[in-house]
């Protein structure tokens, strides 16, 4: 379960999008059902060689920015991505209490960041559908600072453009080589999350303090 926050200890609060503040039902269904689909009907594939076929590719690529970047797929698959993304854009949702944290905490006189690994792309498809953007101080996106979220020269190089004090600062992700990277980097408050997918179980979250919705850490008078 999560433990209250030290509120008083934060200046900057970092997060995730893809399964954090969106439902990861989206990219899940886009990439595991609706790619494998499309890529069979671009190839003259059979369902599950074509499944089978997109899976060994996303495997090579797993934890580098290639896996996010829309261009790459575009190019490897032989797909129009972005559009593909557009298609299914309807299953873009925001999950439980964000919009009422993200308020609270720019209440709270916090600096409210955005560190995503979605490609730009993706990153402006997802807040024209939600409206979030207008929430942050700032959106940055791992492409433009070399590194994925995964390793831990991201949170180095993050500071050429966000002068954020990892002492001070709170990073909500649903992934847990991400926290793992960034508590390797030094940031003191992280939080986990129960259930990036909507549709599926709670995830095991390791030795990491976890949520199962927004309202569980808002900040209050527990600071």
């Amino acid at each position: 379960m999560s433990q209250a926050l030290p509120w008083a200890q934060i200046d900057t609060v970092l997060l995730d999008m893809d399964g954090t503040l969106l439902d990861l039902h989206y990219d899940n269904h886009f990439w595991q059902v609706y790619v494998p689909e499309k890529f069979a009907e671009r190839h003259g594939l059979p369902p599950g060689e074509a499944h089978a076929e997109c899976f060994r590719r996303y495997d090579a690529k797993a934890g580098t920015l290639q896996w996010y970047c829309v261009d790459y797929w575009s190019e490897q698959l032989e797909l129009d991505i972005l559009q593909l993304k557009e298609e299914m854009a309807h299953l873009i949702a925001i999950h439980p209490d964000v919009p009422e944290f993200l308020t609270a905490v720019k209440a709270a006189g916090k600096r409210l960041v955005l560190v995503t690994n979605a490609h730009r792309k993706s990153l402006n498809l997802k807040m024209e559908r939600t409206g979030l953007a207008v929430h942050f101080d700032a959106l940055h996106v791992s492409h433009e600072y070399g590194h994925a979220k995964e390793d831990p020269a991201f949170w180095a190089a993050l500071r050429r453009g966000e002068a954020y004090d990892p002492a001070r600062s709170l990073l909500v992700d649903d992934s847990l080589p991400v926290l793992r990277a960034a508590r390797a980097y030094g940031i003191a408050h992280l939080r986990a999350v129960f259930k990036p997918d909507t549709r599926l179980p709670a995830k095991d979250v390791a030795d990491f303090s976890a949520i199962h919705r927004f309202a569980e850490i808002l900040p209050g008078s527990r600071s």
